[in-house]
């Protein structure tokens, strides 16, 4: 239990609270610009994704003259790294709020693209100090510190951060909320390779990377002037107009206990969720990273591999807007379990691909899983362990996520390299997502 003044500490006004405008002085709930300004922060995270830094791999290659594998390595190398700090970060999010954190992840990510954009450069100039034979592994250790810093603050922090400033806006109307974050990201998403593939063709791969570090430092000034971190802050509730509607709509409910990440971390129902999002996370990193190749196996071309994710993200918004609404009404056990069954469809019908309707539980397994994803791993945290500590659990959650979504792909290489197929990889996260089906039945909201 937390006492009343780490309470009172938490909700007081901090300074600049209102710069430039104070939001209850407009005529309408401002958690809905908040929701706004969270979902712009969690797409402007995308040059920090896999969706987006996927895009810059083969350019990467032919600039720091590296193999495929190194760029892997570093990309791995990073990631990791960046999963190792997130928890630690999650703390600044409770001390300074989304507002502040948000933005400052904003510019920060802005900063590191354009390094990422003259990396060669940079690379070239430390190499030249050394002997010739230091010329790889100098790019590779720039690329690693960039890419840490790419995930850091773009899978990271920023998403983290824009996602938990709407959760504290919204108690009751949480899932909505989440719904329609979940639905502009996987739309948003899904023109994030044509648009950055538009600018690389438009001017080089480098000058791609400098425009979009300006949108993404635009949205930090965005951030400043409109986000807000919590209600209360500024006389307000979660939900607003709704607030003093009947509590009891929820199947789980807050008793006013907020825990702190140890207590959290003492709790059954904390690693289910977690590893429940860990698993579709690597599953679904694994799967994008090695689809033309897991495609090829099965006899199937690359164009066919590549178009998989269409229908896949057309189920996912279906999943995402009926789960959200029901994440308001029943308990998250039954959410998991749902997406735990995705991962099971999708790794057993990889397991087993084929050109016939393997392929359709290919779609029908990604649309869950990735439906379910930013329900589970948004919901939960403030549904379950209250938004006192809301930074610290949700970035210790995080760190593990990313590290599985690391480790996915190398997983399934060494399984390809030593086996010749990626049936062992496969099956093993069957496996693990009946045991989180039957692990699942047991994760109640803790007392």
């Amino acid at each position: 239990m937390t006492s009343d003044r780490s309470t009172q500490v938490r909700h007081q006004r901090p300074r600049f609270a209102n710069f430039p405008f104070d939001p209850t002085s407009l005529p309408f709930f401002y958690g809905t610009v908040v929701l706004v300004c969270g979902t712009l922060g969690v797409l402007a995270s995308a040059p920090g994704q896999t969706v987006g830094v996927s895009v810059f791999t083969d350019f990467l290659i032919d600039a720091h003259q590296l193999s495929r594998s190194w760029i892997s390595f570093a990309y791995l190398a990073g990631t990791i790294g960046s999963a190792l700090l997130i928890s630690r970060a999650g703390r600044y999010y409770d001390r300074f709020g989304g507002r502040w954190v948000s933005a400052g992840s904003a510019a920060m990510l802005a900063i590191v693209l354009t390094g990422m954009s003259i990396s060669d450069e940079i690379s070239g100039a430390i190499a030249s100090i050394f002997p010739s034979n230091f010329r790889d592994g100098v790019s590779v250790v720039v690329l690693t510190l960039g890419f840490f810093a790419m995930r850091f603050f773009g899978q990271g922090m920023l998403t983290l951060s824009s996602r938990n400033m709407v959760l504290e806006w919204f108690e009751q109307r949480r899932g909505m909320a989440l719904a329609f974050i979940g639905i502009s990201i996987a739309f948003g998403f899904s023109i994030t390779p044509p648009f950055f593939e538009w600018l690389i063709q438009k001017g080089g791969w480098a000058w791609a990377w400098q425009v979009i570090a300006m949108i993404v430092a635009a949205f930090s000034l965005v951030a400043v002037c409109f986000a807000r971190a919590r209600p209360e802050q500024h006389g307000m509730l979660p939900d607003g107009p709704f607030a003093n509607e009947n509590r009891k709509t929820h199947a789980e409910t807050l008793t006013g206990r907020h825990f702190t990440l140890a207590e959290a971390r003492r709790t059954y129902s904390f690693w289910v969720f977690t590893f429940s999002v860990v698993l579709s996370g690597l599953l679904l990193t694994a799967f994008s990273f090695h689809v033309v190749s897991i495609f090829g196996d099965a006899g199937m071309s690359r164009s066919r591999a590549v178009a998989i994710f269409v229908p896949a993200a057309c189920v996912s918004v279906v999943v995402e807007f009926v789960g959200s609404w029901l994440s308001d009404f029943v308990k998250l056990k039954y959410l998991a379990m749902v997406q735990s069954t995705g991962s099971l469809m999708l790794a057993l019908s990889l397991s087993f691909l084929d050109a016939s309707l393997s392929v359709v539980f290919v779609v029908l397994g990604m649309g869950l899983m990735q439906g379910m994803f930013g329900i589970i791993s948004g919901v939960t945290w403030p549904r379950f362990f209250g938004r006192m500590h809301l930074g610290a659990i949700s970035g210790f959650s995080t760190s593990i996520v990313v590290a599985g979504t690391a480790v996915g792909p190398y997983l399934f290489s060494v399984a390809h390299d030593q086996v010749g197929a990626y049936r062992p990889a496969t099956l093993l996260c069957a496996v693990a997502a009946i045991v989180l089906i039957a692990a699942s039945w047991r994760a109640d909201r803790p007392e």
